[in-house]
């Protein structure tokens, strides 16, 4: 509260405690009086603080299943000790994979890259990657999900704590929630916003940037964070070179006045499942697709510019910092033949 309302609450309830005292005949009496007057004054207050609380979704509170380490438990029970290595040291790896009508859109590949991701980090999944894919079907089933985000992880656990982890568990998670279709068609067609991010993928000498592990993305979700707070939607990450690398959780690509696709070769950050799709499909329409190092100011003979990745899918940028591009018919194109691919309902 503001200090001369607060002093004035305060005032008001110690004239109120006098005038009782006077008039009630016990301590029982004037006890009840305060705590009368206690929920008078403080339960507004109260009731604003939870509902700011409690906005939105929690992704801890929900009802469902989740496959940990081999077998289903409740949702809410799906918990890790505060002393897990992969919380401290993000000795952890992941992967994002969508389910469109009942199948889930290369999930060998996903997987795959889910065990390469953890040799890179110097542990072994301790199940085949036949049961990690048939666990992602199975609890898409048991949540019954055909359109949804599917997210295995995998990480050391909490039997050493230190930087050296020779002896942790390695524990692996499955939890899988719906994701539907939100926006048409012509809405995607309208394009995002992105800046420029102050952070840099690194160099591959500096950390494992082909594997997908939990502390590569520390630096998107700055960068992330700080392009929402100044109304931007997403934001570029350039490398350690200067070089166009990707956006925050999404590849991205420039159709150049030549009339090629053009696309920032992936040596320092993930070659996107998505993405490879993607440049399949603009070769199958006939169209050239190039892989090579881009510099920021080459956007400018850029006429359209589009995102790729599990989450955005094929999502048109309307500009990037001072540079603007029109969302036109090979952004279009490329949504739709990728929506057809994976099966996509329509919006």
């Amino acid at each position: 509260l503001h200090y001369p309302l607060r002093r004035q609450r305060q005032m008001c309830i110690r004239d109120s405690c006098s005038c009782l005292s006077t008039i009630l005949v016990s301590d029982i009496d004037i006890l009840l009086a305060l705590l009368i007057i206690h929920e008078i004054y403080t339960i507004p207050t109260i009731k604003i603080r939870k509902n700011i609380t409690m906005a939105g979704p929690n992704f801890a509170d929900r009802d469902g299943k989740i496959w940990y380490n081999g077998e289903f438990m409740e949702w809410r029970d799906a918990q890790v000790h505060v002393l897990t290595h992969g919380l401290h040291y993000a000795s952890s790896v992941f992967e994002g994979e969508r389910m469109y009508s009942g199948s889930i859109f290369k999930l060998r590949e996903h997987t795959e890259r889910l065990f390469y991701s953890a040799g890179e980090l110097g542990f072994k999944i301790p199940y085949s990657i036949e049961e990690i894919d048939a666990a992602s079907n199975a609890v898409c089933e048991a949540n019954g999900i055909t359109n949804g985000y599917i997210r295995p992880i995998a990480w050391r656990g909490s039997e050493m704590m230190g930087v050296s982890a020779q002896d942790n568990r390695i524990n692996v998670a499955i939890a899988a929630w719906e994701w539907p279709s939100y926006f048409s068609p012509e809405l995607r067609m309208q394009g995002i916003k992105l800046q420029i991010s102050k952070w840099k993928r690194p160099s591959p000498e500096t950390e494992p940037v082909h594997a997908k592990a939990a502390g590569l993305y520390m630096i998107c979700t700055l960068s992330k964070h700080t392009a929402e707070a100044e109304g931007f939607q997403d934001a570029l990450m350039l490398d350690w070179r200067g070089q166009i690398a990707e956006a925050t959780g999404a590849n991205i690509f420039f159709l150049m006045s030549d009339g090629k696709i053009h696309t920032p070769t992936p040596d320092c950050f993930l070659d996107g499942i998505t993405r490879r799709t993607v440049i399949d499909l603009a070769r199958a329409r006939g169209i050239e697709v190039v892989e090579r190092a881009i510099m920021p100011e080459e956007m400018a003979d850029a006429s359209e510019c589009f995102l790729t990745g599990t989450a955005a899918e094929v999502t048109p940028v309307g500009s990037i910092a001072e540079y603007s591009f029109t969302p036109g018919d090979i952004s279009r194109q490329l949504m739709e033949d990728f929506d057809k691919k994976v099966g996509k309902a329509p919006a």
